[in-house]
């Protein structure tokens, strides 16, 4: 490890080494190699001269990179593109004058670049199914678990433990329809020559335009896509990484509502993310458990919605057919982006593998506020006893107040139910209206709505995507 200049830390402490590898160097020029490879037997099959022979030595040699003679040439000539085709060439003697025949550098660059970003959002994709598949077991498990529901992070209705992780599930769901919607929307540039107008096919193909139209179609089959973008300037529409860091800016979104809702449920006692045996949680107090994982998973996420500008901008400020401006600022926001959710949703996978429910906080909780919500109940019970609806609800307003005061003003423990029994007006005693004090008489449908939820919705997500579930992530740091 280098410890005299500036490592990013989102490949040292965050990021996958599977998501790293498709952000490589070595990625990227094997992809480069696969694509001369692709335009050669494109232009034999539409009958330029090339040989098998010269489609056969570049093969050969589209893994063994020559590293050390492209590095040299591009001192030279200031040209990666140029500078891999003299290396590639090198190896391939035969096949050196056909390398790169008609093509610009965005041929080999915009489209590796399309590649690769695919296989990034495959690979987001499989990482996403797995934290929902860890959390439909979560919300199966605790789905008939009553607790104290927040709104405004108030005391609300009851809900369910398992019931309000659907409500993180749900906004995971919509997060991988966007993903499925860009992923089949993925095309490649193709070979459009300097302006986008094939003028160089053209004249290699002595003005057969019905042999150009089928360049992009062969090549696109080639690599492994359906289609090429039907018109484009020099390069690939830059709104194209708009729409991917688009994606990958609202699953950071997702992720951090539900570490923010873990965090605060820690805050309580209620849920805890994993703390593994020797784990620290400060330097100072050592009696702390910090939610280190779900602040991490907050902080990377507001890097990767901020990242989302990145590509907005440089495809609003893209002239004509094409500026070079939108380079130095892809190499860095487009793989940034997908490293820090990469991050992020193994983060997610090993907080909810382990996340920690404790019931008995929870009911403590829950019960001390229970009976402001039970009142209801009670008013249509006393009714049912003979009592005045209008006089109870005044009564029981006037009786919460109270009992509000004695909460907030004294330390003491919510005593409506005590209050209630002592005054004659409801006729009902502390053992009658204690047994109205089951909680989950207040959770609604909540656990129907977690079935529901999970044999609709999310069954039919994970028998789509069965042979990749069961996945674990390991966390650096």
């Amino acid at each position: 490890m280098s410890t005299d200049r500036y490592v990013s830390p989102l490949s040292e402490r965050y990021a996958s080494k599977e998501m790293q590898y498709i952000f490589s160097p070595d990625k990227k020029f094997r992809t480069w190699r696969r694509l001369w490879i692709a335009l050669a037997e494109t232009e034999k099959e539409l009958g330029l001269p090339i040989t098998q022979e010269q489609i056969d030595e570049l093969k050969a040699h589209k893994d063994d990179i020559n590293y050390d003679v492209a590095k040299a040439r591009e001192k030279e000539v200031r040209h990666d593109v140029m500078s891999h085709v003299y290396a590639y060439g090198c190896q391939c003697p035969k096949a050196k004058g056909i390398i790169h025949l008609g093509a610009t550098s965005c041929y080999v660059g915009d489209n590796t670049d399309i590649i690769i970003m695919t296989e990034a959002l495959k690979l987001v994709r499989r990482k996403l199914v797995n934290v929902l598949n860890e959390l439909a077991s979560f919300a199966d498990k605790y789905k008939s678990q009553p607790t104290l529901a927040f709104t405004h992070f108030q005391p609300a209705q009851p809900t369910t433990v398992g019931k309000r992780a659907t409500l993180w599930m749900q906004e995971f769901c919509l997060d991988l329809e966007d993903l499925n919607h860009v992923i089949s929307s993925m095309k490649l540039l193709g070979s459009k020559g300097t302006t986008g107008t094939q003028a160089s096919f053209l004249e290699l193909f002595d003005g057969d335009m019905e042999k150009v139209g089928r360049v992009d179609t062969l090549i696109a089959e080639k690599m492994g896509f359906s289609k090429c973008y039907p018109v484009s300037g020099q390069t690939y529409s830059r709104k194209v990484d708009t729409r991917v860091l688009n994606v990958l800016a609202g699953i950071a979104a997702s992720a951090h509502k539900m570490s923010n809702d873990i965090r605060l449920l820690q805050h309580l006692k209620e849920v805890e993310e994993p703390f593994e045996k020797s784990q620290i949680g400060s330097s100072a107090m050592a009696y702390k458990r910090n939610p280190m994982r779900s602040e991490r998973i907050a902080s990377l996420s507001r890097y990767v919605i901020t990242d989302a500008l990145n590509p907005a901008i440089t495809s609003a400020t893209q002239w004509f057919e094409r500026t070079l401006d939108d380079s130095a600022n892809k190499r860095l926001s487009i793989p940034e982006g997908f490293l820090a959710i990469d991050g992020i949703l193994d983060l997610c996978l090993n907080v909810v593998d382990g996340l920690v429910v404790y019931p008995k906080v929870i009911e403590k909780h829950l019960m001390a506020e229970l009976p402001f919500m039970a009142t209801e109940n009670i008013m249509m019970d006393a009714v049912k006893a003979g009592g005045d609806r209008q006089e109870l609800h005044e009564r029981i307003r006037e009786l919460s107040m109270e009992a509000g005061r004695n909460v907030k003003e004294n330390g003491g423990e919510n005593n409506l139910l005590e209050l209630i029994a002592a005054d004659p007006a409801f006729g009902l005693s502390l053992e009658d209206l204690k047994k109205t004090m089951e909680p989950s008489r207040y959770v609604g449908c909540a656990p129907a709505q977690v079935d529901a939820f999970l044999g609709q919705v999310v069954k039919p997500i994970l028998e789509e995507y069965r042979e990749v579930l069961g996945e674990k992530a390991e966390i650096n740091v």
